[in-house]
């Protein structure tokens, strides 16, 4: 009987045993799936991890947020936005994670109280949010909300910083969206930026163009090395790879042109993995699509510049009164990651698909993802269709031309020409086709001016009528006619007016302060260092002398007018000649020198006519400039034309020589280089009744 007892109760207990279980399971995964749904609507209050659709959100650290998505994981820190890691293909962390974490990925702004000095700051946020998880996406945000208790620690604009991720993407974008309400103090801005530092001991191959790609130095050989004129560049003198020795190295040498500034990044050649920023649209960059800007360089490290005053200077410095309101978009651009076998070198071939990956992106632009109601997407934008023609009246007879690649834009309302300078509005460029047909597609709804520069030509063109941007409309302008700045035939000229130094004379550069790629690429030789010290070499004591019909642009006429070092860090002024004949009768009235300025910094250009030493001088720009185009290897920066009068009493029947003195000569700061470049000079006669 006992030994019966003992078995029923076995069983008993087995069975109480099973059915608990069974009810835990139930309970188990009742929870679950409330916190699942929980999760979809809040994913600050889970405490798990949910799964959807191969998007994997993770925030039980309450310090951070990571994302992965079956081919990318992101960790991000929260509240702040700082993106902590990138692990890909294998790799646990494409960052370096031997930086602070807020030195891996970051969004940073300088800025500047007026009358004071500048600030960097890396933007943190102080409020986290999911903005959207539908399944297939999701969009987080990092809210910055500017305080009084703020004041002169951070700019006084609101950024909310939005990641998005996406199933079935080998990256993620960000965007980041600036928003100043009433009452907030006044600020300068001068830069805005995403900022990527990838882990140093993997990433030694980069890559901005077809062209311009390499194997690179490393910080370390930077930091062993020997610094010249200013920190940027670098001689490195004790590098791992003997292959670099004796080069120089510096960032702004691998600048490029806004509208060329579209993908870069760089290779890891030992994991055959690719790390790319892509943009899509230069719409919310400053400065109009020439405007040049950094890209990626030695750290290694990548960037994502929407706004700074890199080859412009303070002109475009973005400046909000006190009071003022403003709100604008910046992106959405894409982290793009690609991997290729790792048997053989894949650097081509990760960087083809880059550039495919492009390619597709700008397809799909304007985005319909994103979840900001500032961020305009397809169906709201609007459309300019038109036609440019040119009218340059003296040439071929007066008769219309049809203008080859001519850029046309609209940006905000202002003088012809403004939009090289402008920095807080939206942007949106194309270039006319061969018959001068143009179609401007996904406007912003708003207020703008049609702007336009021809290549060829000089001077800019403006459309007189505001144009208004509605959601979904399409304006068809009527055939538009820019007249260039002429007032009578041409004498001679002097270069290619095209906005660029590139046609005049660039020198070899000093084979001790060679950057290779340049040199194996036979192009872009303006982008080698210490250039403007090859003036002082090739006039050793007399500054240049051009004479008109004798002498050609490309060989003598130097890419830029600088000082000359007299030893010691001082300087003197340069005074440069054109001589030319003028063979018939000086003619009643004004003749007209067009002279286009590509570049200039801290310069003052005088300008004398048969008297060098006159004063005051004949015509003088005053004090101009601070793009620094010569010292970071641009062939240009802001442009300047100026159309300056010549009283037929200053020229002579016979021999002529104009003087253009250079007559600034401070000691500049580390890194300026004081002087100018030209971009195209002409003398026009005075019209006669048959012209």
């Amino acid at each position: 009987m006992k030994m019966v007892g003992k078995k029923s109760r076995s069983v008993f207990f087995l069975w109480w045993f099973g059915m608990t279980l069974q009810l835990c399971f139930l309970l188990c995964s009742c929870a679950e799936k409330t916190s699942f749904r929980r999760g979809l609507r809040d994913i600050n209050s889970m405490e798990s991890t949910s799964i959807h659709s191969g998007l994997h959100l993770d925030t039980e650290n309450p310090k951070q947020l990571v994302v992965h998505n079956g081919i990318v994981s992101v960790t991000l820190s929260r509240p702040e936005g700082y993106v902590l890691g990138i692990s890909y293909n294998g790799i646990d962390n494409i960052l370096e994670a031997e930086n602070d974490e807020q030195d891996r990925g970051y969004f940073d702004v300088v800025w500047n109280r007026p009358g004071e000095p500048y600030k960097f700051e890396r933007i943190h946020g102080t409020n986290f949010s999911v903005i959207a998880s539908d399944g297939d996406s999701v969009e987080v945000s990092f809210l910055k909300t500017w305080t009084s208790s703020m004041s002169g620690s951070s700019v006084p604009i609101n950024i909310d910083i939005r990641y998005i991720f996406r199933s079935g993407d080998s990256g993620f974008y960000s965007y980041a969206i600036f928003d100043r309400p009433e009452g907030l103090p006044a600020v300068e801005v001068v830069q805005i930026r995403f900022v990527y530092k990838l882990k140093k001991d993997r990433f030694n191959y980069m890559a901005i163009s077809d062209a311009r790609q390499r194997l690179m130095p490393t910080m370390r050989d930077r930091e062993t090395g020997q610094i010249l004129a200013y920190p940027e560049a670098v001689l490195l003198t004790r590098p791992t790879n003997p292959e670099f020795k004796g080069e120089v190295d510096d960032k702004y040498q691998y600048s490029c042109e806004n509208t060329d500034n579209s993908v870069h990044g760089w290779v890891s050649t030992l994991d055959s993995v690719g790390f790319w920023m892509i943009t899509p649209s230069n719409e919310f960059r400053n400065g109009g699509p020439i405007k040049q800007d950094l890209t990626s360089h030695v750290g290694p490290f990548t960037l994502n510049m929407f706004v700074s005053t890199h080859y412009a200077g303070k002109e475009v410095t973005m400046v909000f009164e006190e009071g003022e309101t403003y709100k604008k978009v910046f992106g959405p651009v894409f982290v793009y990651l690609n991997s290729a076998s790792t048997n053989g070198h894949n650097t081509v071939s990760l960087w083809s698909d880059a550039s495919k990956q492009l390619s597709k992106e700008v397809k799909s632009w304007p985005y319909d993802f994103p979840k900001s109601q500032d961020f305009c997407p397809p169906s709201q934008r609007g459309t300019v269709l038109g036609r440019l023609l040119v009218q340059d009246w003296p040439f071929k007879e007066g008769k219309i031309q049809y203008p080859n690649n001519a850029y046309v834009g609209l940006a905000l309302p202002g003088e012809a020409g403004s939009w090289q300078k402008e920095s807080k509005g939206y942007q949106f460029w194309t270039q006319a086709d061969s018959k001068g047909y143009f179609t401007i597609n996904n406007v912003v709804p708003g207020d703008y001016n049609l702007y336009s520069w021809v290549p060829g030509f000089i001077g800019d063109y403006k459309h007189n009528a505001k144009i208004t941007i509605t959601p979904g409309g399409v304006i068809k302008l009527s055939t538009l006619v820019y007249k260039p700045p002429r007032n009578g035939p041409t004498i001679w000229e002097i270069g290619v007016p095209d906005r660029s130094a590139a046609e005049f004379h660039v020198p070899d550069p000093y084979p001790t302060l060679l950057n290779k790629l340049y040199s194996k690429l036979g192009t872009d030789k303006f982008r080698q260092y210490g250039l403007w010290d090859r003036y002082a070499d090739l006039y050793p004591r007399d500054d240049l002398v051009y004479t008109v019909g004798k002498n050609k642009y490309s060989k003598d006429w130097f890419f830029a007018h600088v000082t000359r070092n007299t030893g010691n860090i001082t300087f003197k002024p340069t005074i440069w000649k054109i001589i030319f004949e003028h063979g018939e009768d000086i003619l009643s009235g004004k003749y007209t020198l067009q002279l286009a300025l590509a570049s200039a910094t801290d310069a003052e250009l005088q300008v004398r006519f048969n008297d060098p030493s006159i004063y005051p001088p004949h015509f003088t720009t005053g004090p101009i400039g601070g793009d620094n185009a010569i010292g970071r290897h641009g062939i240009h920066g802001l442009h300047r034309l100026f159309s300056i009068d010549v009283p037929s009493n200053l020229l002579m029947k016979g021999k002529n020589t104009i003087y253009l003195r250079q007559s600034l000569a401070i000691t500049p700061l580390p890194g300026q280089i004081n002087g100018m470049m030209y971009d195209y000079i002409r003398l026009e006669r005075p019209p006669t009744p048959n012209t």
